[in-house]
């Protein structure tokens, strides 16, 4: 959902989509980068506030994962489509209580409702739940660590083609089923309460008592959490007075193969996700603590499977505020905040011992060149200057449209700055930055002229509307490749002044690059341009992209710099 939210927005962000004629004017202002990563950052926060009907949870998850930076505007942004979300959510379940629409319309607005239960504990119970803050940080650690060798792994599976994938998928699809089928079997039957709220077997494809194999009156516990949804699996979990409802036999098993499923599940070729397992095993062994400490603990084991779910939660997705809100929507239980909280940072502190997050790991696994919202240690020995990767290519005020052309077709560089060099200035002086896309859309309208001289830039801006540079969508912008020029307008010259920013970020040579990736993080730039301390030298060192801020690339420049070793770091800039 989460996915889903993000690829509606950035259809939005585009303009729409012309292969499916689902285009509008209006939406042609969205072009820029700010506007689409506030939209994709909405359509984070509105996938959430739908999976899990919680539209508070969805702003917090856009806050904590998806933004790198976060502005008031964007909250309320956020904040509103979220509101949204929830009056249509609402809307659609109303309607289809009338039971039109399948399982859909199940539950209401919160899903696994614990509200009726009072909870009051003491100090052992705080004990137990310290306890269960350290298993699933343990089991958090663990499960990271296990799910980035066997994502490794696909990944060399998945490179080799659709066919690899397909089998893949149908490998694991085929165990899913063995487990899902064959682990009941091992399970004893237990007689139906005499008190039991629903009908006991249960009749039709949800419910709390599977009859699976067993005579007449009888249910199976593991069936009944295996042949379920995993909603109402969680919600026969999370279930309170049912102390006695599964055999502790059948909680380990089914904790066992639901966590193992969830590692061998997660990076095959299908749209599934990591929340709802990693809820399920949680709630899992929640309960089982929870059954094993009801001697010394009041706590009903349904709100210990609550508390289980939160610190697996924590010790895998290394969330707190988000989880924590999320999962009091989920169970409209406000008494249980204080635990949850206490769970969710004893998990995440400890878990975060071993490795990061699950998401922050499959980003570095990715190759993405993400940047962290602190700078490492290890750069505050070194400078801006230090870690510029050359050769530089710049661009004059007026400059030759065949270097331009050269320059576009052996780089692929984004950014190139702009110097005005004698004799339009007296000495080289720094105009600004000119990106790749405006240049294309320049050379794509051919005004060009037959000597170097400048011209104004209303006379640019006459021959091309604010929207020709506006940032076009996914795979859709021009490409060198698509342009043809004659020899003749090859030698031409391209005046750069009107599409140039003559007002970039810049940093000085000599400026620490711990502060310089702070700068470039916290304004969201792609270019920073670094600039020379002393008089006399050319007016530009060169461009900090996001690139040069990875512990790799600055590890090749400065092997004995251990980046992973950050306190014995001791070189000078």
């Amino acid at each position: 959902m989460v996915h889903t939210g993000a690829c509606i927005a950035n259809l939005l962000g585009q303009g729409g989509s012309r292969k499916y004629h689902l285009t509008c004017n209006w939406l042609r202002y969205f072009k820029n980068d700010r506007d689409r990563r506030d939209l994709i950052t909405c359509g984070c926060a509105a996938g959430v506030a739908a999976a899990f009907r919680a539209p508070v949870g969805g702003v917090l998850f856009a806050l904590e994962e998806a933004a790198s930076w976060w502005r008031s505007a964007l909250l309320w942004r956020a904040f509103f489509t979220t509101a949204v979300v929830a009056v249509v959510l609402r809307t659609l379940i109303e309607f289809c209580r009338s039971g039109k629409c399948g399982l859909f319309g199940q539950g209401g607005l919160i899903m696994f409702d614990l509200s009726s239960t009072v909870a009051t504990y003491s100090s052992p119970d705080l004990l137990a739940i310290i306890l269960l803050g350290i298993i699933g940080g343990i089991f958090g650690g663990l499960f990271n660590f296990l799910l980035d060798k066997i994502l490794r792994v696909y990944s060399i599976i998945n490179e080799r083609g659709a066919p690899s994938k397909i089998l893949l998928t149908i490998i694991v699809s085929v165990i899913t089923s063995m487990c899902s089928y064959g682990l009941p079997w091992l399970a004893s039957c237990t007689q139906c309460p005499e008190d039991a709220v629903e009908q006991c077997p249960t009749v039709g494809r949800s419910g709390n008592y599977k009859n699976f194999q067993c005579p007449p009156g009888y249910y199976n516990g593991m069936a009944s959490l295996f042949f379920n949804t995993n909603d109402d699996a969680i919600r026969n979990l999370f279930s309170t007075g049912t102390a006695t409802e599964y055999h502790m036999s059948s909680l380990f098993i089914f904790f066992v193969a639901i966590y193992c499923l969830g590692l061998v599940t997660y990076g095959i070729a299908v749209p599934s996700g990591l929340f709802i397992p990693v809820i399920l095993a949680g709630a899992t062994y929640g309960r089982i603590v929870g059954t094993l400490l009801g001697s010394i603990s009041n706590l009903d084991p349904g709100l210990f499977a609550l508390l289980g779910a939160a610190s697996f939660l924590g010790g895998t997705m290394r969330m707190t505020v988000s989880v924590c809100v999320i999962l009091l929507e989920l169970t409209n239980d406000l008494q249980m905040l204080p635990l949850v909280m206490l769970v969710l940072l004893i998990s995440k502190t400890i878990a975060d011992n071993f490795n990061k997050g699950v998401y922050d790991q499959i980003v570095v696994m990715k190759g993405l060149p993400y940047m962290e919202a602190h700078a490492e240690p290890y750069m505050r020995h070194l400078v801006a200057g230090d870690v510029v990767s050359g050769p530089l290519i710049t661009f004059s005020g007026v400059e030759k449209v065949g270097d331009i052309v050269t320059a576009l077709r052996i780089t692929g560089h984004n950014g190139f700055p702009v110097v005005d060099e004698p004799p339009l200035t007296e000495v080289p002086e720094l105009v600004g930055l000119v990106i790749r896309s405006h240049l294309l859309v320049l050379l794509k309208g051919k005004m060009f002229m037959k000597e170097p001289v400048k011209m104004s830039g209303s006379f640019v801006m006459e021959r091309f509307g604010a929207f020709d540079f506006a940032k076009a969508g996914s795979g859709k912008g021009l490409k060198i490749e698509d342009l043809y020029f004659t020899d003749e307008e090859m030698q031409m010259y391209v005046d750069l002044h009107a599409i140039a920013n003559t007002s970039p970020y810049t940093v000085v040579e000599t400026m620490s690059l711990a502060k310089a990736a702070l700068l470039f993080r916290e304004l969201g730039l792609r270019h920073l341009l670094v600039v020379p301390k002393t008089p006399y030298r050319p007016p530009i060192v060169g461009i900090l992209t996001r690139h040069d801020f990875v512990a790799e690339h600055i590890h090749d420049l400065f092997p004995s710099l251990n980046p992973h070793n950050f306190h014995s770091a001791s070189m000078g800039g």
